[in-house]
């Protein structure tokens, strides 16, 4: 085989996986988990109409481009003043979900979302789940629809507490 029919072949190759490239993500202190591995599994292909993409770190995955990404095994949070959703799912699933701010120092560095953008950890579950949505993909103005898709994966970690409101204390 000549050089040349070779270096045909290759060209489509490197086009298709320069397209493919990993989403770059660190993994969360708490990666190994093995109830990682179990809210990983349960992950949709598909979310909201976006591909799955791989990712380049344990306990990862992402979805779409820019990526809504999932990181297992982040630090957990504990008692907060910030803004906690209950999420419920069509399957019964119900997953408490602290909602921050992009310059949420609680956010490392390379996850914090830019301008318009969400972040989402679950609330007393341990190992804890974060969810990032770039402004590009809630432009629907709905970024909690990827958080009800996520619920039943997410229930693989189990739920040890809940969030409160002012009217739940007495």
């Amino acid at each position: 085989m000549s050089r040349r029919p070779l270096a045909l072949l290759l060209v489509p190759l490197a086009v298709l996986t320069g397209c493919s490239s990993p989403v770059d993500l660190p993994p969360g202190p708490f990666a190994s988990d093995p109830t990682c591995g179990e809210v990983l599994i349960s992950t949709p292909d598909e979310l909201g109409g976006l591909e799955r993409r791989s990712t380049s770190a344990q306990a990862t995955t992402a979805w779409g481009d820019p990526a809504v990404t999932l990181r297992c095994g982040v630090e957990p949070h504990g008692p907060t003043t910030d803004r906690c959703l209950s999420v419920d799912s069509g399957d019964g699933s119900s997953v408490d979900w602290i909602a921050l701010e992009g310059d949420d120092p609680s956010l490392p560095e390379h996850t914090r979302p830019g301008r318009g953008s969400w972040a989402f950890v679950t609330y007393g579950r341990d190992p804890a789940i974060e969810v990032v949505v770039p402004a590009e993909q809630g432009a629907s103005g709905q970024p909690t629809a990827y958080l009800v898709d996520l619920a039943g994966a997410v229930d693989a970690s189990p739920a040890e507490r809940s969030c409160v409101g002012a009217t739940d204390v007495s």
